[in-house]
């Protein structure tokens, strides 16, 4: 497919998306009534039918987006596994049918994968190994993997960079760009194209696998003390921008829970051990995983059930988060911990959520609202989660503002630098971990983590006020 064919065919897709949610919104203005409710807040009503043939148009357009997605592959996958676990962006609908693509991703033919190699690194793979397997191990959005073997006996995975893939994500990004452009006239989100820099840096760096090897070696260092977290071992010397060869990592996926019991794996165990995991690495490294889909995790079994081993794929997608992100972070979770929505709002302005040219006064009430809800909400599991009524997710998702002031308060948000990576993997995170066991407490597993950043904290304020 040349690039000008892909391009039309892009934004053919996208068009008939859009087109669809502009009649929609025709209908919607005609019949739409307001009313006040029982607290005097203005709601708009309208009749069931439109209700049912929005769903109905959400859902088309999600098997739409799926097809066209999987037919362009490239940069599209990689856009769909994202929204697939951010839901807040698309209706839900998108994430059922998106999520396919965290693992129905059809491979390139070996010839193909071949030629990169040979440009690469000057020979084809059967001259450089001693076996090299031409049916890919798994096949990604921007590259595939194959098993093989050195010449000393050592099995390595080779991962080879799809040809062309550069070109092929400039020309996508244009299209994702002015995607978001007709987003931001229905939603005035501030700071969304922060959300296309971020990704246009997230596939910058996992379209060079020199960098992707350096990432490797960092994390493995940060867990250098842990001999439960396991990490591939980079061959240098076949290594290249576009080719990466690493020691072969055995073990099972992390959700192929009928293997557990087989090999006297507890659930549980795996599933705080992720999330431990997790929590180091954002909070106390500064340096972690920004894709973890169940696909970039492999379990083997411990010395106990309960003491299981897990390994960490694709580095890509390594990402560090500043000072300032992590400083807020832990001012929320002191502020949910003690109860103080005030606390809460100071972390929210610290991330950076803030539009200086916003109406902050709405904003932080907003803020205040939805702390208060997370406050009286007792089961925080993804379990509980998805056992919730739709009625109960609707009304604490619900900001309790009027609808005139709805937009003011989106063009009041601003998306701070980094937070698209943070927020991606926290998101993917939590619901890989609800996968594996639904009732973990995701903030009980973690407050080992977060106590002594609190401590340091306020360690510093008593020094501080010591010294005035």
């Amino acid at each position: 497919m040349s690039l000008f064919v892909r391009l039309v065919r892009a934004l053919w897709i996208f068009s008939l998306i859009f087109t669809s949610y502009l009649v929609q919104m025709g209908i919607v203005r005609a019949l739409r009534r307001f009313e006040r409710d029982a607290e005097g807040r203005e709601r708009m009503r309208l009749p069931r039918w439109v209700k049912n043939r929005k769903k109905t148009i959400d859902q088309r357009n999600a098997r739409r987006l799926l097809r066209g997605m999987l037919s362009l592959r490239g940069v599209y996958i990689k856009l769909g596994q994202v929204l697939s676990v951010m839901g807040g962006f698309l209706p839900r609908a998108y994430g059922t049918e998106l999520e396919q693509l965290q693992d129905a991703v059809p491979p390139q033919p070996y010839r193909v994968i071949a030629k990169t190699f040979e440009l690469s690194l000057g020979k084809r793979p059967e001259d450089v190994y001693k076996d090299f397997d031409e049916t890919p191990l798994a096949a990604a959005s921007l590259g595939q993997v194959h098993v093989a073997h050195l010449h000393d006996g050592t099995k390595v995975a080779v991962k080879v960079l799809y040809p062309r893939i550069r070109e092929v994500i400039a020309v996508d990004m244009r299209v994702v760009r002015l995607a978001l452009r007709v987003y931001k006239w229905f939603f005035p989100f501030g700071g969304l194209e922060r959300v296309h820099d971020a990704l246009v840096d997230l596939l910058r760096r996992e379209t060079d696998y020199l960098h992707e090897a350096q990432c490797m070696e960092r994390m493995a260092a940060n867990s250098v003390d842990d001999p439960d977290l396991l990490f591939p071992v980079v061959v240098k010397e076949l290594t290249t921008k576009d080719v990466l060869t690493m020691t072969f990592m055995e073990g099972i996926k992390i959700t192929k829970f009928d293997e557990y019991e087989k090999l006297g794996i507890d659930r549980e165990a795996v599933g705080t051990k992720l999330v431990q995991t997790f929590y180091k690495s954002l909070l106390v490294d500064h340096f972690f995983h920004a894709d973890p889909h169940p696909g970039n995790f492999l379990v083997q079994a411990g010395p106990t059930p309960d003491q299981p081993k897990l390994v960490i794929l694709d580095f890509g997608a390594i990402s560090e988060v500043s000072d300032e992100l992590v400083a807020g972070m832990i001012d929320i979770l002191q502020g949910f911990f003690t109860e103080d929505s005030k606390l809460a709002v100071v972390g929210f302005r610290r991330m950076g959520f803030v539009a200086p040219e916003g109406n902050q006064e709405l904003l932080e009430k907003t803020v205040v609202t939805y702390f208060s809800k997370l406050l009286k909400v007792q089961a925080r599991t993804a379990g509980a989660l998805m056992r919730a009524k739709p009625g109960d997710l609707e009304k604490l998702a619900d900001p309790q503002v009027e609808r005139a002031e709805l937009r003011e308060l989106m063009k009041s948000f601003h998306y701070p630098d980094g937070w698209f990576y943070a927020e991606r993997a926290s998101v993917m995170m939590f619901w890989l971990s609800g996968q594996i066991a639904p009732d973990l407490d995701t903030l009980q597993v973690g407050f080992p983590y977060i106590a002594p950043l609190l401590l340091q904290r306020q360690m510093a304020l008593s020094a501080a006020n010591a010294a005035q």
